[in-house]
Order: structure tokens, then C-alpha cells, then sequence
């Protein structure tokens, strides 16, 4: 073998090498993650609060590790975005699009979180065509987000938004934009963020269903998706924290049976209501009802029918 060409291969051995590193580098550092960790929020807009995508991965928790006792307090709220931008006459004029960034210091004094996952994007675009302005208002605020974060000790997970299934029609279509969007913040890992690229991996499952049976989608009015659509959103969460077995699941419903479940996602929905009767979102219309406090009495009466592993 020419020495040139030895040389040539020993190159591209040593940089497969350094990629594979990095990889199982960002592997094991997602998988410490929840290390010492006790308290989850998760941040996001309409279809966080809808909680499906939640109660899964508080479902994968249990299954995952059955002696640990995670809070999971899910304060999603519908139309919400992490930009601070509303389209002329939204919601028919009743109010704008609510923003996190006023009400996020109160809900981290309320909640201290160890660990935050934020989901936004979705309505970030504001449904219109890709925007120079509104992409750096996207940008600027998961920062902004990141920086109220650090005051609190919290590491953020972000999570690229979902597909938006605009079902075959011609002309402009907004996934384009929430792909743009994605794609930025896939590259904030070159400066450490944890991103769990949901959009790309969600685009591939649709896509490869929509090969055999065009019609097929989980987003019947484009945006938000039906249970499949959040076991969808759930899988490369759970891959990214390692366990990429569970990610492979057809559902939640191979994560725990029935009863557990529902008992999971009553958890959530007490936190839920909980979290916004005590930070007061703008928008109307969000569930809200009791106290923390009260979440985690009502969630200690849970736990016998939640961590009850039935034969």
C-alpha cells in the first residue's frame, strides 16, 4: 500500500475516531443528567399543556427507575411562545400570544427546578414565511431563557419543535420554517447546549408513513398532535437520555399498564393546575387549581397505584 494512502486512511481513522468520541461523549453526559436530579419542569406551548408527550416521558421515569421519585411539573401554556411575538388579531382580538419570558421568574422562584425541558417553535413563526426578525427573536429568547436558568442552578434541555403537517398542499409551507429553526439550535451544541432534535426525527417517521399512505398523519389540524404524535415527541426524549431501547417502544402503553398510566397523568394534571394558580399566566382559559403544595399531597396518594408493579 502507497504511503501516501496509508497516511490518508490513518486521517480518516483518527477523525472517526474523535466523531465517535464526541458522540458517546454527549451520550454519557445526557444520561448523568438526571443524576441528583429531583425536580423536571417542562416549558412549552399548547401542546405541552395537552400533556401527552409529559405523562410519557413521566411514564418512562417510573418505568426507568421505579426507587426514584421525580417531580414533573408541566407548566405548558396554550399559544405561548418563547419569542415574545403575536400576529395582528390573535385570537380574534381577545389577547395576544403570551410570552414566557413574563412569567418564567416566577414560575422558577415557585417551582426551583433541578432540571427545565423547553419545547417552542411552533407558534414562534407566527405562521408566516421564514423571517430574518422573527428567527433572531426565536433565538434571543431560548438564550434569554438559558440565562434565567443558570441563576437557578438548572440545566436546560431544549427540544426542537414538532412537525407542522400541512397535508400536501401546495405553496408555502411553515414546516420549512420550524425546520430552519430546528437547525439552529441542533448547531447550539457546538456550544454545549443539550438539544434533542424531536423535528428531524419526527419528520422521518411522518414521512416514511405518508410513503405508503399519503393521507396518513397524526396532526389533523396541522399542529397539534394526537396521542401517536406525542408518543412520537416522547421517543428521542427518552433517547437522549439513553434509553434508546424504551424509545423504541410502539407506545407508552409498553411502558406501564393502563391504571398506572392514567394515575401518572393525573399527577401531571394536579402539578399542572397547580403551577399556573400559583404564577398566574396572562392567557385565559389555562387550567388552574390548588397549590403545590396540595399537587404533591394529592401525588403521595398516587404513588401505591403509580410505582405498584403488578405481576
Amino acid at each position: 500500500m502507497p504511503k501516501t494512502h496509508l497516511m490518508n486512511m490513518n486521517r480518516i481513522f483518527s477523525i472517526l475516531s474523535v466523531v465517535l468520541l464526541s458522540v458517546s461523549s454527549m451520550a454519557s453526559a445526557s444520561e448523568k443528567l438526571l443524576e441528583g436530579k429531583k425536580t423536571i419542569l417542562i416549558l412549552g406551548d399548547s401542546i405541552t399543556q395537552m400533556g401527552d408527550y409529559v405523562t410519557d416521558f413521566d411514564a418512562w421515569l417510573v418505568k426507568k427507575y421505579p426507587d426514584r421519585r421525580f417531580t414533573v411539573v408541566n407548566a405548558g401554556v396554550a399559544s405561548e411562545t418563547i419569542s415574545g411575538l403575536s400576529e395582528d388579531n390573535h385570537a380574534g382580538g381577545r389577547f395576544p400570544r403570551p410570552d414566557l419570558h413574563e412569567r418564567l421568574e416566577r414560575v422558577l422562584e415557585k417551582t426551583k427546578p433541578d432540571l427545565i425541558i423547553a419545547c417552542y417553535g411552533m407558534n414562534c413563526g407566527i405562521y408566516k414565511e421564514l423571517d430574518d426578525q422573527r428567527a433572531a427573536r426565536f433565538q434571543e429568547g431560548n438564550v434569554k431563557l438559558r440565562a434565567a436558568a443558570k441563576k437557578y442552578n438548572a440545566e436546560v434541555v431544549h427540544m426542537t419543535p414538532p412537525i407542522f403537517d400541512n397535508h400536501g398542499k401546495p405553496g408555502f409551507d411553515y414546516d420549512t420554517v420550524l425546520g430552519a429553526y430546528s437547525a439552529w439550535m441542533v448547531k447550539q451544541r457546538d456550544n454545549g447546549w443539550y438539544v434533542v432534535d424531536l423535528h428531524s426525527d419526527m419528520r422521518k417517521k411522518v414521512d416514511l408513513a405518508k410513503a405508503s399512505d399519503p393521507n396518513f398523519t397524526v396532526q389533523k389540524d396541522t399542529i397539534h398532535p394526537d396521542a401517536a404524535g406525542h408518543w412520537m415527541m416522547a421517543q428521542p426524549l427518552i433517547a437522549f437520555f439513553g434509553d434508546t431501547t424504551s424509545a423504541q417502544l410502539a407506545s407508552a402503553n409498553d411502558l406501564l399498564d393502563a391504571a398506572r398510566l392514567v394515575a401518572v397523568k393525573q399527577r401531571m394534571q394536579f402539578y399542572q393546575k397547580a403551577i399556573h394558580a400559583e404564577t398566574k399566566p396572562l392567557r385565559p382559559g389555562v387550567p388552574q387549581g390548588g397549590t403545590l403544595e396540595s399537587a404533591a399531597a394529592e401525588a403521595k396518594k398516587l404513588e401505591d397505584i403509580i410505582y405498584t408493579i403488578k405481576s
